[in-house]
């Protein structure tokens, strides 16, 4: 994958991953994140997502390969790189017996950044935690420790903001106040890189799209061109009269038939200047084929996420 970005705040260059078990995570992975973008970084299990971000994060050490964060090599300047990053894990780890104020107070130091409550207070209030603030952690709900650790994310203003399967098992309310926050950290500038199982967040969301599947990245692209290359549109015809099977005379034509015969598909690329679809109804009136209803369909982000896994897996095998 070419990296593209002439001013990327994250950059990843030959970076693998060999676990002691001989297990190989990562595979010469080359990447370059642009600074104030949303990225969304898809895969199913075990593709190597969270091993990633822990390398960029610096939890996990790299096999080989380098990675900078905001300018900063994340090995010989750990600490400057890091301060520059925020972590949401999948995991719900937190102080447990102190209380809201005192953990997010303390991340904010962690980072060597000078008290701040009016920006805590503003973090807390965002994420509906103000009431709490004085709560233990330990008392709180999964959904309320989910909160918590966006607010630690953030308590150090950091540029880099990484949110690792952050809808995994909380509310709708908790989503939709996360996703309204996410949108004014990237309205200022913060750049957001997100993994995530809910693909049509990840459409909603993301800027650019990454799909990583074997530890090794697959496609890299701005999601609209993404969806514009490899999506497909489809055209359903329901028909008058059922068909057993497709008319040799259209056997050259992109049509599917449905199991009950009822409904001829039409699959066409919309980027193209002629679909195909005049020429195609010209054809089924010629041979007396009559349709009662006509409906358009496009494929959506999980179409074509679904289609590069397999087609990784068959070009693997």
């Amino acid at each position: 994958m070419t990296p593209e970005s002439p001013d990327p705040i994250v950059c990843l260059r030959g970076v693998s991953k060999t676990y002691a078990s001989g297990f190989r995570a990562l595979n010469n992975i080359n990447l370059d994140i642009r600074r104030g973008e949303i990225f969304a970084l898809l895969g199913p299990n075990g593709a190597g997502k969270t091993t990633l971000i822990g390398i960029v994060c610096g939890t996990v050490k790299a096999t080989s390969g380098t990675v900078s964060a905001d300018g900063h090599d994340t090995v010989r300047d750990y600490r400057a790189a890091r301060a520059s990053i925020g972590l949401v894990p999948q995991e719900l780890h937190t102080d447990a017996f102190e209380s809201v104020w005192a953990t997010i107070k303390f991340s904010r130091g962690l980072f060597g950044k000078a008290p701040d409550a009016a920006y805590l207070e503003k973090v807390l209030r965002d994420l509906s935690l103000w009431d709490k603030r004085d709560s233990k952690i330990m008392t709180l709900s999964g959904g309320m420790k989910r909160r918590v650790l966006i607010a630690k994310a953030l308590a150090h203003e950091p540029k880099i903001l990484f949110l690792d399967e952050p809808s995994a098992g909380v509310d709708v309310e908790l989503r939709h106040d996360m996703w309204r926050m996410v949108r004014e950290l990237r309205a200022k500038g913060t750049t957001i890189i997100l993994t995530t199982h809910y693909i049509e967040e990840a459409e909603d969301m993301a800027d650019r799209i990454g799909v990583i599947s074997k530890g090794e990245l697959i496609v890299v692209e701005d999601k609209d061109v993404l969806m514009r290359k490899l999506g497909k549109k489809q055209l359903s015809l329901t028909l008058r009269h059922p068909m057993t099977s497709i008319p040799a005379e259209l056997k050259d034509q992109a049509l599917t038939l449905s199991e009950d015969g009822q409904t001829l598909v039409y699959t066409f690329d919309s980027q193209k200047e002629e679909t195909g679809i005049a020429a195609l109804l010209r054809l089924l009136s010629e041979h007396g084929i009559d349709f009662k209803d006509l409906r358009s369909s496009e494929s959506s982000l999980e179409d074509i996420f679904v289609n590069l896994i397999n087609q990784s897996k068959v070009e693997s095998a």
